[in-house]
């Protein structure tokens, strides 16, 4: 189908979702929600095994789009809480939910809920020139997009309220510093450094991939005892798939691996 607001394609197991608002820094409004949520719905019956999440232009995502959110001069402003439960806590969870990796490529300021689309996603790679901007003090907001969750589980308390209440321009070099992001890589090398990854993961083992990052980002609410028990559940499933007697084999005639995703 046709997409006005973001570009989408699927291509021997590699899903690329771009933003496609650059004049307005891909910022999102009601039509990209809608357009995201359809591409993403799609991808389970797509043949994807990986995707890549980016934005058109010089910029990665402003966050939401304040002209799709107009308040009334008198009135008593907008409910955002309904904008959250529609459109920002769904994507954030399919992000997290998708059983394969998430590739989120940063070309450029990743500000507000676009900082938190980003870190939301399962690998981070950004170019030098890119930053994250935690913006919603400015507007007299609090983090959302899982914002009050992700930062101070990447970068620790202190650091999660300095770049909060401040609302801070974090560079990428820093963010990779910190452990907020995986890569930070020169301008030039960022497409290429997220096609070589994709790459790997779309011929890589998809369920035990989609299972590693379901019982890492769930490990914060088990105790140990639990994790051991999803890890055991976890498996005694993927003992039994096609991979894991192909990566057994692979491995004893000392060849690459040539995984299905099954």
């Amino acid at each position: 189908m046709a997409y006005d607001t973001i570009l989408f394609s699927v291509d021997n197991g590699i899903a690329r979702l771009t933003l496609n608002r650059p004049d307005k820094l891909n910022s999102f409004n009601t039509q990209m929600h809608g357009e995201v949520r359809l591409a993403l719905a799609r991808l389970p019956a797509s043949g994807a095994r990986v995707l890549v999440l980016t934005g058109a232009g010089r910029g990665f995502c402003a966050g939401q789009d304040l002209g799709d959110r107009a308040v009334a001069p008198g009135s008593q402003g907008v409910d955002l809480g309904e904008s959250i439960d529609k459109y920002y806590k769904p994507l954030v969870l399919a992000l997290h939910t998708l059983p394969m990796p998430v590739i989120a490529a940063v070309n450029g300021v990743a500000a507000g809920a676009g900082a938190n689309i980003a870190l939301a996603c399962d690998l981070v790679i950004a170019a030098r020139s890119a930053s994250f901007v935690q913006a919603f003090s400015k507007l007299g907001l609090l983090p959302d997009s899982g914002g009050t969750w992700t930062l101070p589980r990447l970068v620790g308390n202190a650091r999660a309220l300095g770049l909060t209440l401040l609302g801070s321009k974090l560079p990428a070099e820093q963010a990779a510093a910190w452990g907020m992001i995986w890569q930070c890589v020169p301008d030039a090398e960022l497409g290429s450094t997220v096609d070589v990854l994709a790459q790997q993961l779309s011929v890589g083992p998809t369920r035990g991939l989609a299972w590693t990052k379901a019982a890492i980002r769930g490990s914060w609410q088990h105790s140990l005892a639990e994790q051991l028990d999803i890890e055991r559940d976890a498996q005694r499933e993927l003992g039994r798939s096609t991979d894991y007697a192909e990566g057994v084999a692979a491995f004893g005639e000392k060849r690459t691996p040539r995984f299905t995703g099954r």
